[in-house]
């Protein structure tokens, strides 16, 4: 089986055509604000302009002709509103011409699963670290379990909130990282893990209260390592409850060095092993989508014509009956 998946959750349009084996094609447009972070209306624009297109490109790369298409899959949540709504007219039109099936996907699982498909990890406790998402899960009882996540906000708007109060356009983790490189000085700064969640607004207000009184580079070093600090602790302990020994990284912030350091360290001091996709695989794409709805529409997943957006959607209310 082909299928086509449309991820545009927020800020990246990606559209990808997938089989059972392999990724046939891959395309991203991404939105990329004037100034600020991402307005939605702005997005969800810009993945309207642009998604009809982006659908013809990724056919013709994967050498397919439309109707070989089996299955059309789309981002159902969570996300921003404005932009899921896009999203789901486009599949749901691509669906209707050519009269084949359609199935929302849960953006997160679809990040954990294209993860395990591309590293080839079995059943890892999952660190999964986005704009707007912070969470440790881990597959069981037939749903990717949440044992620890974020109280506020994601770490990647955590690190975009920072970044814009030093005038770094978004997205400012990139940038971020390679002021943290240069740093050299670490910054008290707060350090909040609450049982197994943590919370990052009060970490970045106070690194913003110091920005006239300390270097740039230092206070973007202080919140990369006590922000990580924090993730990674919450981790060793999800892994240490569930005696596991897999760690699968995921997310865009995921492509940041010294977090992946950071998590390879603790793992091998646990006798476990860290997995990271591709890097292609990290930020949002239509890949995942893609397996991702082929992954539920051969466990049985049916074909609903009218599935409604979850701009809330949480990965631990999906049941996961193709593992």
């Amino acid at each position: 089986m082909k299928a086509l998946g449309i991820e545009g959750t927020a800020w990246n349009l990606s559209i990808g055509v997938v089989d059972e084996n392999k990724v046939l094609s891959h395309v991203s447009t991404p939105y990329q604000p004037k100034s600020g972070g991402i307005h939605p209306r702005e997005a969800s624009q810009h993945h309207a302009d642009n998604i009809a297109n982006s659908i013809e490109i990724a056919i013709d790369k994967a050498d397919l002709n439309p109707s070989e298409i089996d299955l059309i899959s789309f981002s159902q949540g969570p996300g921003m509103g404005q932009c899921l709504r896009v999203v789901a007219t486009a599949a749901r039109t691509l669906s209707l011409s050519l009269n084949k099936p359609i199935i929302g996907v849960n953006h997160c699982i679809a990040h954990i699963e294209v993860g395990r498909w591309n590293t080839g990890c079995e059943d890892p406790v999952v660190l999964y670290v986005s704009g707007a998402n912070s969470q440790v899960l881990a597959y069981r009882g037939n749903r990717y379990r949440v044992f620890g996540e974020t109280l506020d906000i994601g770490i990647g708007n955590a690190l975009d909130k920072f970044a814009r109060k030093l005038d770094i356009p978004h997205p400012g983790g990139p940038e971020i990282e390679k002021l943290a490189k240069k740093g050299n000085k670490l910054i008290k700064l707060p350090y909040t893990v609450k049982g197994m969640d943590f919370s990052f607004s009060g970490l970045i207000t106070s690194a913003e209260n110091q920005i006239n009184k300390n270097k740039k580079t230092n206070l973007a070093y202080s919140i990369q390592e006590t922000s990580f600090a924090m993730l990674t602790e919450v981790t060793e302990r999800a892994l240490a409850h569930l005696e596991k020994n897999e760690v699968l990284l995921c997310g865009g912030v995921a492509h940041n060095q010294r977090l992946t350091k950071m998590l390879e360290t603790m793992a091998n001091e646990r006798d476990s092993k860290l997995y990271k996709p591709k890097p292609e695989f990290l930020s949002d794409n239509g890949a995942m989508i893609a397996h991702t709805g082929l992954k539920m529409y051969k466990a049985g997943v049916k074909h609903t014509p009218k599935i409604k957006i979850k701009p809330d959607y949480r990965p631990d209310s999906v049941e996961v009956n193709w593992r």
